[in-house]
């Protein structure tokens, strides 16, 4: 898969594979012992990473087979064009390879049609947990359903950028930016009544991750249904409703994509904006004048914990050769590799203790470092928000019950109400 907080955030629930569920295996997920001897092929699928780090993943299958002789690895990789649709098809007929890529949306299903290797059933496997940071590894755990089914791979997230001027314009103070999204609110009521309604602070309306940061509670704790629609949740709704009526909230914000708001923000429309190193970049080259006004602050969150995007290696339960696929699993997703991927592309470990890497902590006076630096610190606490079984479909279901709201056409608490419903009922036809 392309290496983007972006992408990552945008994977695709692999909603078709559920009549898998139908064909017996569901109740296992791996119980067997994996500890046998290490040896026999395997073949490990990656996500549309081949064009870019060919060299990388073939210099690991080399120093795996050596680590183990008798070993051989087959690396094949699939574009991200039908990828959750080439999984579910290979899942129903039995071809999914031994070690998978996978988000924790796509684990899901596979998880709970046992093909999703349980890896703390496994004692082999289970030993590992201690390596990983506790919230990576929890991020690929199922709601009402014991177990881990992939192991932590590459983690991301990204600051919030601000721009100075603007908010000296408006008589906020550029070195305390919001930290928390009840500043924001105010933040943002001031900068439109000081501009006239000329300038919003967001472009972007609230994502389910915006409700976990908050705090509101996303799902129920038997993971049977959602609950978003809490009181928290309808407060927040509540203040966007307020910041959309004041254009402290863009008025465009209902059909935005990340590249309109990064272009609002680069044109000075738009007071914050999420991104990363690459759009730092991009200010210096095509916003010389934002670029030196950028300041650069931790993401929004009323928790204290930033939200964090993360990508797995799942084992297929049903693989023949177990103690060689998770001893693969456990090798591409170690310390040292995960620390060789790191360098080479802006993706962060999951493995404890990496991020205190001198790498992650120590700035050299470039931009590049400063958002490195910024944003390993807060992947240290970092939680995966994103339910693992909210799919796109349920996306869409918030989206557009964000939308009616706004508008005022139903009231946050009608709107995120009817919500929960929709995306209830998605859940259980899955």
């Amino acid at each position: 898969m392309r290496i983007s907080r972006r992408a990552v955030a945008a994977a695709v629930v692999l909603a078709t594979v559920l009549p898998l569920s139908a064909c017996g295996g569901g109740a296992d997920s791996g119980s067997a012992d994996s500890s046998g001897k290490i040896e026999g092929n395997i073949t490990f699928q990656t996500w549309n990473l081949q064009a870019n780090f060919k060299d990388y993943f073939n210099g690991v299958v080399a120093d795996f087979e050596k680590k183990y002789p008798g070993t051989h690895v087959k690396w094949v990789d699939r574009p991200a064009e039908g990828y959750p649709d080439k999984i579910s098809a290979d899942a129903a007929g039995g071809t999914l390879p031994d070690v998978v890529n996978v988000s924790p949306d796509l684990v899901a299903p596979l998880a709970k049609a046992g093909i999703a290797m349980d890896l703390d059933k496994d004692k082999t496997a289970a030993k590992y947990a201690k390596e990983y940071l506790p919230g990576a590894w929890k991020s690929h755990q199922i709601p009402g359903k014991q177990g881990t089914y992939a192991f932590p791979w590459y983690l991301n997230t990204g600051p919030l950028f601000y721009n100075k001027t603007l908010f000296e314009e408006a008589g906020l103070d550029p070195a305390n930016p919001p930290k928390t999204y009840d500043e924001v609110f105010a933040a943002g009521l001031k900068m439109a009544k000081n501009s006239k309604g000329k300038i919003a602070t967001l472009a972007n309306i609230p994502t389910i991750e915006d409700f976990g940061r908050y705090g509101g509670q996303l799902m129920n704790k038997a993971g049977t249904g959602f609950a978003f629609n809490d009181a928290k949740g309808v407060e927040l709704l509540t203040h966007y409703k307020e910041l959309y009526d004041a254009k402290a909230l863009d008025p465009e914000a209902l059909t935005a994509t990340p590249e309109s708001t990064g272009h609002k923000f680069q044109t000075g429309s738009v007071a914050m904006n999420p991104g990363s190193a690459l759009d730092l970049d991009n200010f210096k080259k095509q916003a010389p004048s934002l670029y030196k006004n950028i300041g650069i602050t931790d993401q929004v969150s009323s928790t204290g914990h930033a939200n964090m995007y993360v990508m797995g290696v799942m084992v297929n339960s049903r693989t023949k050769k177990k103690p060689a696929a998770v001893a693969f699993a456990h090798f591409v997703t170690d310390a040292t590799r995960q620390m060789e991927f790191a360098k080479k592309v802006a993706i962060f470990p999951s493995t404890e203790g990496s991020l205190d890497d001198p790498y992650f902590t120590k700035e050299d006076g470039t931009d590049v470092t400063r958002v490195r630096v910024a944003a390993a610190k807060s992947l240290k606490t970092a939680v995966n928000y994103t339910p693992v079984l909210f799919s796109d479909q349920m996306k869409t279901e918030l989206r557009n019950a964000v939308a009616r709201a706004l508008q005022g056409k139903e009231s946050p608490k009608e709107a995120l109400d009817n919500a929960v419903k929709a995306c209830d009922r998605l859940l259980q036809q899955s």
